[in-house]
């Protein structure tokens, strides 16, 4: 058998202080790579947050132009039921117009019958004077037997004369009538139908109209289907990296705490709005200010997430007093929540604290410990929510950091 052999206490210790170094670099190249994960992440959701942004503005807009169309079509609709009552209007004054005409040529075809009847009774006069000349006064005179046969004779003659005049005069008549029939019906049907080809035209063109803002609609409508489609799928891709954020968040915090090491104090750092605020804790924003969505919920953020781990101290971001100390009992979503008023109408928040370190009414300097971190209310993991607020009103706190 061989020998045990032992190691130096110097050999000890340099093994030991090895492996601690081991394990430290170890650390260190997780915490790197879990903050460039986290880094990515954060990249990744701006980004689809900008792209969220845009489509929501896209798509109330396509509401607006959608709800204008809507309104268009409805105003060629009624246009074209008022075209319709005056095309009804006409077309019901041509089929009169029609009827009167058909009667009208009845009437023509009858008279021109009697025309034609005139006509043979004026040539057959004609004929008979031709063939027995036509008798003067004295032939009259002569060939009476007694003044009653003269008198019957001249009367006779005044007929015969009569008659011919009539013929003359019914035949003229007849053909002036038949003229004036002809153009009167010829220009009033014409006129109608000249009016109802106009309307009809018009019906037409706002038809044409109103099927090209239906199909502009029936477009827009479309798209904005497709972008409301895009919107639901960007939502739930922004929830699962708002996932993802916290559960490497989380697992900083986890890591961070299982070194052992003491957590980063909140060190003076400003920012170049000359507001004099320094950052409450020493950590990267995991959740920035403004609209977001929270599985699958739409909400406003109304500070930043600063991720650290549980039972990292908070300072005071500026000088001022306590206005109060809220419980997680009482405080809601917000768990353990502390406000301080810095005077002028500032003031700044925090939430989701383990413990308070200060309580209502006093007085703190900048910088001071006010409490200590965790997750406490609604949370995905432990980290500081910071507030800052103008005459009550909250605003980006990246504004004054």
């Amino acid at each position: 058998m061989r020998p045990k052999t032992r190691l130096a206490p110097a050999a000890l210790l340099t093994v030991a202080a090895a492996l601690i170094v081991l394990l430290a670099a170890g650390a260190a190249a997780s915490g790197q790579d879990l903050q460039s994960k986290l880094d990515a992440k954060e990249a990744k959701l701006s980004k689809v947050r900008e792209r969220k942004g845009v489509l929501t503005t896209t798509i109330s807009r396509d509401g607006a132009r959608i709800e204008r169309l809507t309104g268009e079509v409805a105003t060629l609709r009624n246009q074209e039921v008022a075209v319709r009552v005056q095309l009804d209007a006409k077309q019901a004054e041509l089929d009169r117009a029609v009827a009167q005409l058909d009667v009208a040529r009845k009437r023509l075809g009858v008279m021109r019958a009697r025309l034609k009847r005139a006509l043979v009774a004026l040539r057959e006069r004609l004929v008979g004077i031709y063939e027995t000349g036509t008798p003067d006064v004295l032939s009259l005179v002569v060939g009476a037997s007694d003044y009653k046969d003269l008198v019957d004779r001249t009367e006779y003659l005044s007929r015969i004369h009569g008659m011919d005049e009539a013929i003359v005069s019914r035949v003229r008549d007849l053909r002036d009538e038949i003229r004036r029939t002809v153009i009167r019906l010829r220009t009033a049907k014409d006129r109608i139908e000249s009016a109802r080809d106009a309307i009809a035209a018009e019906e037409q063109a706002l038809a044409n109209a109103r099927s090209a803002l239906q199909h502009r609609q029936a477009a827009l409508v479309s798209a904005r289907g497709e972008r409301v489609a895009a919107l639901r799928q960007i939502s739930r891709h922004e929830t699962e990296l708002d996932g993802s954020v916290a559960a490497i968040q989380a697992k900083i915090a986890a890591e961070l705490a299982g070194t052992g090491s003491a957590p980063l104090a909140a060190g003076p750092i400003r920012g170049g709005s000359g507001s004099g605020l320094i950052w409450p804790v020493d950590g990267p924003v995991v959740s920035g200010f403004g609209p977001r969505t929270i599985n699958g919920s739409y909400e406003f953020h109304p500070g930043i997430d600063i991720a650290v781990p549980s039972g990292t101290p908070i300072r005071a971001a500026a000088a001022g007093t306590v206005i109060f100390t809220e419980p997680e009992s009482s405080s809601g979503g917000y768990g353990n929540y502390t406000c301080i008023d810095h005077g002028g109408g500032l003031s700044t928040c925090y939430a989701h604290q383990e413990s308070f370190a200060v309580s209502a009414g006093e007085q703190v300097s900048q910088g001071q410990i006010i409490g200590y971190s965790d997750c406490t209310g609604y949370c995905f993991g432990p980290h500081v929510h910071f507030e800052v607020r103008i005459d009550g009103e909250v605003t980006d706190p990246m504004a004054y950091l």
